[in-house]
């Protein structure tokens, strides 16, 4: 591990697991974020970076997990845009670029609306548990139809997984009327919204939203920009007050500033978000699924609600959209 370095590549793998976790918070950075990435890897199995830096070099995996923090370094660090690194900063060129070992895994543009997705800020709680692990489809979709109130699980020894409403009994005012609760095995619920879902979703054409980042004129501005923000930086610093420094720095600065302007005039293409056809169908989405958590996100991202009637209505229960009609499976 330790050994002379003669060149270096992306690993196809690793690359592959870093962008899609990349493109999942660029498509959707209010409810896809590092510590639910980081869940659903530790859910599926995925090496975490060290387990996989170990079996590289023909070490046993020792299970560890992944971590929040670690992976945004990972998508945040300008190491992604395949640069030479030194004390968490690009080395620089006699030309004052940074120094490219390799491909990146995306451009600069793509890092910067990562840094932006994922700048501190105040997410308002939406409802959504997204960041779940517990193996249970509808916790969060399912709502209760006395008090509207959302459907938590119970399990004991004896008994099968329920979905109930355990609103009055914790002494919510707003179930102080809820009796008597809904109740229903988590099982039949599960299987009734799954055959309703597939067959009123189950054809239609899954697109994926990734980023585009253009024709790449935008990219190379954002370069330029960030290598003389970078050498401006180094100035202030007091790196460049020797006089051939200084000489050298002026002319670099200009060079970079007229390089800006002629990027500047010309035609590009801006970059944003575009959507993309897959040639899978919601059907194939929801069967490839690797568990019950990323089959709960298929039905958060359908805004799907359940509502469950105890058995003294005229309904068991009820599916439909949050923001559309309700309608009710065979048998309900």
């Amino acid at each position: 591990m330790s050994g002379r370095v003669d060149s270096v590549e992306l690993h196809p793998h690793a690359a592959f697991v870093i962008r899609n976790v990349a493109q999942r918070i660029l498509a959707d950075p209010m409810n896809v974020t590092p510590s639910s990435e980081a869940a659903r890897w530790n859910r599926i199995g995925e090496l975490a970076p060290a387990d996989h830096t170990d079996v590289m070099y023909g070490k046993p995996a020792r299970g560890r997990r992944w971590y929040p923090t670690s992976l945004k370094n990972i998508l945040l660090s300008e190491a992604a845009l395949g640069y030479l690194m030194h004390r968490g900063k690009p080395v620089i060129d006699q030309e004052g670029n940074p120094v490219r070992l390799c491909e990146g895994l995306w451009d600069r543009m793509t890092h910067d609306a990562l840094k932006k997705a994922l700048a501190a800020r105040d997410v308002p709680f939406m409802g959504k548990p997204r960041h779940s692990n517990h193996p249970y489809l509808l916790t969060g979709i399912a709502v209760c139809g006395n008090c509207h109130s959302r459907l938590y699980t119970q399990t004991s020894a004896d008994v099968p997984p329920r979905y109930v409403c355990t609103a009055r009994n914790k002494g919510w005012p707003s179930a102080a009327h809820c009796r008597p609760a809904p109740l229903i095995r988590v099982h039949l619920l599960d299987e009734a919204v799954e055959r309703w879902f597939l067959r009123t979703y189950g054809d239609g054409a899954i697109y994926e939203t990734v980023y585009d980042p253009g024709n790449g004129v935008a990219e190379r501005i954002a370069e330029v920009q960030a290598t003389r923000e970078r050498l401006r930086a180094d100035r202030e610093a007091g790196l460049y007050d020797a006089s051939d420094d200084q000489a050298w720095f002026r002319e670099r600065y200009a060079a970079l500033g007229k390089e800006l302007a002629a990027l500047k005039a010309m035609p590009h293409i801006s970059p944003g978000m575009v959507s993309k056809p897959t040639g899978e169908t919601v059907r194939d989405k929801w069967r490839k699924a690797p568990d019950v958590q990323a089959r709960k996100e298929i039905l958060l991202d359908f805004g799907v609600r359940v509502t469950l009637f105890n058995t003294a209505s005229s309904r068991r229960w009820v599916i439909g959209r949050v923001h559309g009609p309700d309608s009710a499976p065979p048998g309900a």
